[in-house]
């Protein structure tokens, strides 16, 4: 009997974990890093706000979670949408067009109020991996396109679907998918020379 009280234990803790990382990427995606704090996740879960802090030692701590577990399925999605791909151009389309379309889930948002935070070195570090997975997966479509210099040009496209995405999220008077079109383009004439 001990054994299954322990394993619905730890079942229970890694619920309530995940309870709170979904509170936090709704506060975050809600206010920005401003609204993540322990109280508010203590409202949304429901726990006691002494009780958050036996899952995290710091809104830092939260970050870097969020980070380890958000930014792998984000690159799933763009690494994906790239495999499905048939050739170098169509890659280098369903890279910009699938980090285009996440925008509007709370993930990305979520992920876009940690980037434009204050965050310790751990959660820099994890979100610098994460923007140089994108990079070197782009990256081997341009080399197959011929560019002297793949990475280079590679953080170069990265910036032009930056630039986009805070356009979308901005709420700009274009509507999303003329943003997606005109980076489209714009990245489509660029890798094409």
């Amino acid at each position: 009997m001990p054994r299954i009280r322990a394993a619905s234990v730890a079942e229970h803790r890694s619920m309530q974990r995940a309870a709170l990382l979904d509170a936090a990427r709704s506060l975050l995606s809600e206010g920005g890093t401003e609204a993540l704090t322990f109280p508010a996740l203590a409202e949304r879960t429901g726990l006691a706000r002494s009780s958050v802090y036996e899952y995290f030692r710091s809104r830092a701590a939260v970050v870097e979670e969020l980070c380890e577990v958000d930014f792998p399925v984000w690159t799933a999605e763009v690494e994906a949408a790239m495999t499905a791909a048939d050739g170098a151009e169509a890659k280098v389309e369903a890279y910009v067009r699938r980090q285009l379309a996440l925008v509007g889930d709370r993930r990305h948002r979520a992920v876009v109020a940690i980037s434009a935070s204050e965050l310790d070195a751990g959660a820099r570090e994890k979100i610098r991996a994460a923007h140089g997975g994108l990079v070197a997966m782009i990256g081997d479509a341009l080399a197959e396109l011929g560019h002297a210099e793949p990475r280079l040009a590679a953080m170069l496209l990265q910036g032009v679907v930056d630039a986009a995405v805070r356009r979308i999220e901005l709420g700009a008077a274009e509507d999303p998918s003329a943003i997606t079109e005109a980076a489209v383009g714009m990245v489509l004439r660029g890798v094409r020379g």
